[in-house]
């Protein structure tokens, strides 16, 4: 694993980290930059056989599938930030497989005015790089996830699926599956 920022626990050692009330300042003026994960078992060939989606309640009350996904941190790479993530979310033996230099399958551009672009998200302006990533560990649901489901490729393209995610997501999970050549 390659060495990655020590980042304080203490939020007044944070140098160069945003305060709650400044990022909610910096959300309404600014694009910020985040990182989408879609997690994936692969078989012996590297063939992607299940995709992990976490169930979680959003702030209106509803259930829906979600991506593992955040911002990406001050001074943080950006391996670094699909690393912390992917263990926020899934757990600290998710063992993600992240390449030394990843590189996204696309660039999704969240904007609170719905229709600007397939992606929305209300609170902000955000860029988020997209990434595949292999976990070959224990997977369990963190943080807010009340649920990590295993789905085939068929099945998370499917339009039961595909109904239960916010914000374009729906989308950037059938893209991630033409990327990797399991779209039905």
């Amino acid at each position: 694993m390659t060495a990655s920022a020590e980042f304080p626990t203490d939020p007044e050692d944070r140098e160069g980290w945003l305060s709650p009330a400044d990022i909610a300042h910096a959300r309404t003026h600014l694009p910020l930059v985040y990182v989408d994960a879609v997690p994936v078992r692969v078989d012996d060939s590297g063939d992607v056989v299940a995709v992990g989606l976490l169930l979680r309640v959003t702030r209106e009350g509803v259930m829906s599938r979600a991506l593992v996904s955040g911002r990406v941190m001050y001074h943080e790479r950006i391996r670094d930030a699909l690393l912390r993530h992917v263990e926020k979310d899934l757990g600290p033996v998710a063992l993600p497989q992240v390449p030394a230099s990843p590189q996204p399958f696309t660039v999704a551009e969240y904007f609170p005015t719905p229709g600007v672009t397939p992606y929305h998200d209300p609170r902000q302006h955000a860029v988020s790089l997209a990434y595949v990533v292999p976990v070959a560990g224990d997977c369990r649901p963190q943080q807010d996830a009340i649920d990590l489901a295993w789905l085939t490729p068929e099945e998370v393209c499917g339009e039961a699926v595909q109904a239960e995610m916010n914000g374009g997501q729906g989308l950037l999970l059938r893209q991630a599956m033409a990327f990797v050549g399991r779209l039905p």
